[in-house]
């Protein structure tokens, strides 16, 4: 197979070329290397194949047209994004111009050139907004839904709250709309927290791993709102997992929309992560609390009933599992972190 992973050196992209290249694929990566970490992840990947490397920016119309031109992609993977609600709203028109216009720039290319390419698409449960309409209660140590809500599922309305919502979400529309219109073969998956190896979480971005690398470092946490926001939390290979088999099922996933995240069994929030990191590092950490960040949601739970349904899958690695495995590598590569 000939694959394109954009944003192929980030935490999920290189965890994508890792398995083709185990496959022995032919893939070609896509990075600006903006990311911390990502200069990380490219050496590291250097050692697992050959692969491809063009350092480019996906706003770029006309390297992408040239990447499309001089390829034939079977799968293409865009993973390329800011992925920051802080960041965005900082500065929004970077924002636009990295989510939305970027996929346009993708999505043109495979059209102009009549690429076969199947694409999928890395889109975010914060196309759900702050989920102002949900009822909610709250506990001593999470939120939890009210009135027999379990989980969101994707005919929940779409509210874009924050510039980032407001790319992605409208990466995300065009995406599917392409299908439609034009005929591409792409797959649209809205994803909760995922987490995993070679993932350099940073205050804004990547919570989970964040706390992680923070509480081995001995290093304070800041929690902003309550500490009380819950999310379904999905280790890397899970989610990769749900990739491959609907690129195997391309016939039925063509032009889909799917919730993806841990389920009801994996959600946490973060203060309950905060006491399972204590009792498995056996050492109190450190943390403080400060305002609400612009467009959180209390709660996000992804209802993962269309995936099971059409590609009969459900996550396997639960959290505790999962926290164990970042952990050991967090631990394994202490020389890879600079910690301030």
């Amino acid at each position: 197979m000939n694959i394109l992973v954009t944003g192929g050196a980030g935490f999920i992209g290189c965890n994508i070329v890792k398995r083709h290249l185990e496959k022995k694929d032919k893939v070609v990566v896509l990075d600006n290397l903006s990311r911390i970490g990502t200069e990380k992840n490219l050496y590291w990947l250097k050692d697992i194949g050959k692969f491809s490397f063009i350092k480019g920016d996906i706003r770029n119309k006309e390297l992408i047209e040239k990447i499309f031109r001089n390829n034939c992609f079977d799968l293409v993977y865009h993973m390329a994004a800011q992925v920051a609600v802080t960041t965005s709203v900082i500065n929004p028109r970077e924002d636009f111009e990295i989510n939305a216009l970027g996929s346009l720039n993708l999505l043109e290319s495979i059209r102009k050139t009549q690429s076969k390419s199947v694409l999928i698409f890395a889109s975010t449960n914060k196309v759900y907004g702050a989920l102002e309409d949900v009822k909610l209660k709250e506990l001593d140590t999470r939120y939890e839904f009210k009135s027999g809500v379990k989980s969101i599922a994707e005919n929940t309305t779409l509210d874009f709250h924050s510039p980032y919502g407001c790319s992605k979400g409208a990466s995300d529309q065009y995406i599917r709309d392409y299908s439609r219109i034009y005929g591409l073969k792409t797959i649209v998956f809205r994803q909760s927290c995922i987490y995993g190896k070679r993932q350099f979480g940073v205050e804004d971005q990547g919570w989970v791993a964040y706390f992680i690398i923070r509480s081995i470092f001995d290093k304070p946490i800041t929690i902003y709102g309550t500490g009380k926001q819950v999310r379904d939390v999905l280790y890397t290979d899970d989610l990769l997992d749900a990739y491959e088999l609907a690129y195997k099922r391309i016939e039925r996933t063509s032009g889909q929309i799917y919730n993806i995240g841990g389920g009801e069994k994996n959600a946490i929030s973060l203060l309950e992560l905060i006491k399972l990191l204590e009792k498995k590092l056996d050492k109190k950490i450190r943390y403080k609390f400060d305002s609400w960040r612009p467009g959180d949601q209390k709660i996000f739970i992804s209802n993962n009933t269309k995936l099971k349904r059409d590609l009969g899958w459900s996550p396997r690695i639960g959290i505790s599992e999962g926290i164990d495995l970042l952990i050991d590598w967090v631990k394994s590569n202490k020389r890879l972190f600079r910690i301030t």
